[in-house]
C-alpha cells in the first residue's frame, strides 16, 4: 500500500537525517492520518492517497506559480520544487492521450453509447478505468469528440 511506502521513506529519511525530506514526508503523514480520522477507517485505500497527493501537488504548484510571479525567492521555490518532485515519485505516472483515447473508445462500446447524452456514463466508466492517472478536464474532450462523431 501507498501509505506503508511513504511511512518507510519517512523512517529512512529519520535514520539518514535528511530533515527536509522528514518534514514533508511528517507533513503528508498528518494529512493522510487527518483524512482517515474524518472517514472513520484505520487505514486509506491507495486510490484516497493518491487523491490526497494530488490536492497536495495542486496546491503547491499553485503556490510556486504566485510565488514565481512575485519576485525571486529561489530558496523558496527550490523547497517547493523538490516537495513536487517527492510527491511525483508517489503519484502513478499519467496516462498518454492516445492511452485515454483507448479507454475512451472502449468503454463507448461497452456502454453502447451513442450520443453526447450518454456523456455522463461514459466520464464516470473512463475515470474509474483510468483510475487517477488522467484528470477529467483532458478526458472530457476526447470523449465529446468520440460521442460527436457517433452521431
Amino acid at each position: 500500500m501507498l501509505e506503508e511506502i511513504i511511512y518507510k521513506d519517512y523512517i529512512t529519511a529519520l535514520k539518514s537525517k535528511e530533515k527536509a525530506k522528514v518534514e514533508f514526508l511528517s507533513f503528508i503523514r498528518a494529512e493522510l492520518k487527518n483524512r482517515a480520522i474524518f472517514l472513520k477507517k484505520e487505514k486509506l485505500e491507495d486510490s484516497q492517497v493518491i487523491e490526497i497527493l494530488k490536492k497536495q501537488k495542486k496546491k503547491l504548484s499553485e503556490l510556486k506559480d504566485s510565488l514565481a510571479n512575485k519576485g525571486p525567492r529561489q530558496d523558496i521555490l527550490e523547497k517547493l520544487n523538490y516537495e513536487i518532485s517527492l510527491l511525483e515519485g508517489y503519484l502513478p505516472s499519467p496516462l498518454s492521450k492516445e492511452e485515454v483515447v483507448e479507454i475512451v473508445e472502449a468503454v463507448i462500446k461497452e456502454l453502447g453509447a451513442s450520443s453526447l447524452r450518454d456523456m455522463g456514463k461514459v466520464m464516470g466508466a473512463v475515470l474509474k478505468k483510468a483510475g487517477g492517472r488522467a484528470e477529467p478536464k483532458d478526458i472530457a474532450p476526447i470523449v465529446k469528440e468520440k460521442l460527436t462523431n457517433l452521431s
